[in-house]
């Protein structure tokens, strides 16, 4: 069954939600998704319909968000969605039918302000699911490592602002917009601040999230990390959610680990080998079996039938920690987040841009010193290739990448034995360049017998003046992964990953604000030895 029912928040504003009932009448908990893309969509490019939860036993309940769908309002990006959201919980617990007990579930934006309802503490919430999440919308959404997202943040921007134009009436507005999102305009002079953008400012949250500094109140109030302690403190039981090759992985990770460390409520964390979306088993060029289908729906109806039915189901006495081995294609079990156990030392003869037997990953450090120079050249910038960032995601061959003469290379040598990496990577690396400012790419990538490489992780950093003969840590993308042996490691490293981020001009500016044609060409350095021991650091489990 299905109904439209609508509730008035605080201020008055009337919110539109669809309800979907189990088919024997009854009472029942009620399972809450808030919509900005149309309730009718119901997230369903992942999960299961809203009547395959009502057959399970629940009232689902799924809402436009305000000035969305048909709901009123004015929709202004995340800024509404805590009160509106509490209201929302307080409502839903009242509908004829419910049982009192609401759990919230959704991704991306619809798992963002499921967080953000709960640090409310609305009594009637009592557990929720949320995936692949912005925790600080800053640092894990709109940038990374204080470089601007752009290829997500503008093809997402442009997604928002057709909705917002269309629902205001303006059919020009969403022609130009719908055009921009089927050919993004990387190629306006600046790129970052195309003028179709320019155009339609009024529909769009975009230029927030290019001028707001990192400290603005803006992000704080976006942000549920800022309210970490509340959700600790007397927060819902949570279902974390997360994809190897998501864009909001660090998100996910990050608020997992923040309520987890605090003990005190229980919380749980799923990671998949997906992208943002669809959670199936092939992801960009590799099929990772049967296994990696993602059963979300299965464990979320587990997870609520725990919490909203008091079934004590063993859902909570799982290992709080499940992670998707993408060499053994496998789920792994572990009793908390790995923490980084393996080194590997960078090595090479000066010529690893051209020559990839030059570059080497090795776990003993070197003891000659050695640099490695490449010449990033802003006419043909390295480009970027899956990952979470590429258009499509996942994991492809980096052959036509790691052969070009702007990017380093370096391969460890053939396992002789299985070597399983879980958890955190990073790259600490000694760099220098000839210019103030400049970009720093990493990928490490798995080397297959038949030497196709396919990335594992990857992390950038925008670099202005750094201290002269300091380390540089570049934070890179979470994974699990077993090699076996006769397969190798590779860290690749480049001075841009355009589009996924704007090309730093060299000259100490703002990329997204600097015109394409000033964009300076420079030459990076990465040293290695002794003194300067660059090196890659991973978890292992």
């Amino acid at each position: 069954m299905i109904e439209t029912a609508s509730m008035r928040t605080r201020d008055g504003v009337r919110l539109d939600a669809d309800v979907y009932r189990p088919p024997v009448p009854g009472t029942y908990p009620v399972l809450l998704m808030r919509q900005p893309y149309g309730r009718e969509i119901a997230s369903t490019i992942c999960y299961a319909h809203p009547t395959w939860y009502a057959a399970r036993g629940y009232i689902v309940v799924i809402q436009d968000v305000r000035g969305r769908g048909t709901s009123e309002g004015i929709f202004r990006l995340f800024e509404g969605d805590a009160a509106d959201g509490f209201d929302t919980i307080a409502w839903a617990a009242r509908l004829t039918g419910s049982s009192g007990a609401v759990g919230m579930y959704g991704f991306s934006y619809q798992g963002t302000n499921q967080l953000l309802a709960a640090a409310l503490r609305p009594p009637a919430l009592k557990a929720i699911a949320p995936a692949m999440i912005g925790w600080n919308l800053y640092a894990d959404w709109a940038y990374e490592n204080g470089a601007f997202c752009l290829r997500n943040g503008l093809g997402w921007a442009i997604q928002i602002a057709a909705e917002t134009a269309r629902l205001a009436g303006d059919r020009v507005a969403f022609r130009d917009l719908l055009a921009a999102a089927n050919a993004l305009p990387l190629d306006d002079l600046i790129p970052a601040r195309p003028d179709v953008m320019e155009r339609y400012r009024r529909y769009t949250h975009y230029f927030d999230w290019l001028d707001q500094p990192a400290q603005s109140p803006y992000w704080a109030r976006l942000s549920p990390s800022t309210s970490v302690e509340e959700l600790a403190a007397s927060g819902p039981p949570m279902l974390f959610v997360g994809g190897w090759y998501d864009t909001h992985l660090r998100g996910t990770l990050d608020a997992y680990n923040a309520i987890a460390e605090r003990k005190t409520v229980p919380a749980r964390l799923i990671v998949g080998p997906w992208s943002h979306s669809p959670w199936t088993r092939r992801v960009g060029a590799l099929d990772f079996g049967p296994s990696a289908i993602g059963e979300i729906d299965q464990l979320q109806v587990r997870w609520f039938d725990r919490w909203l039915k008091s079934d004590h189901n063993g859902v909570d006495l799982d290992t709080p920690v499940r992670l998707f081995d993408m060499g053994h294609k496998d789920w792994l079990d572990l009793s908390a987040w790995p923490e980084r156990s393996v080194r590997f030392h960078l090595a090479g003869g000066g010529r690893v841009a051209l020559d990839e037997r030059d570059g080497l990953l090795t776990p003993e450090a070197p003891t000659v010193a050695g640099a490695d120079c490449i010449v990033h050249d802003p006419w043909r910038p390295a480009p970027t290739i899956g990952g979470a960032y590429g258009t499509p995601p996942g994991p492809f061959d980096r052959a036509s990448i790691e052969r070009r003469p702007d990017v380093l290379t370096y391969t460890s040598s053939q396992l002789s034995e299985e070597l399983t990496l879980a958890g955190e990577v990073e790259a600490r690396l000694f760099v220098t360049a000839d210019t103030p400012s400049f970009d720093v790419a990493c990928v490490l990538s798995r080397v297959a017998a038949d030497r196709q490489s396919h990335e594992i992780a990857a992390g950038f950093r925008r670099i202005f003046e750094p201290a002269a003969g300091a380390a540089l840590t570049i934070p890179m993308r979470a994974s699990c992964i077993s090699l076996k042996p006769g397969e190798a490691l590779r860290l690749s490293i480049a001075a841009a990953s355009f589009p996924a981020y704007p090309m730093n001009p060299g000259d100490g500016s703002d990329p997204t604000t600097a015109p394409r044609a000033d964009a300076r060409i420079i030459t990076l350095t990465v040293h290695h030895g002794p003194m300067m021991d660059s090196t890659l650091r991973a978890g292992r489990a």
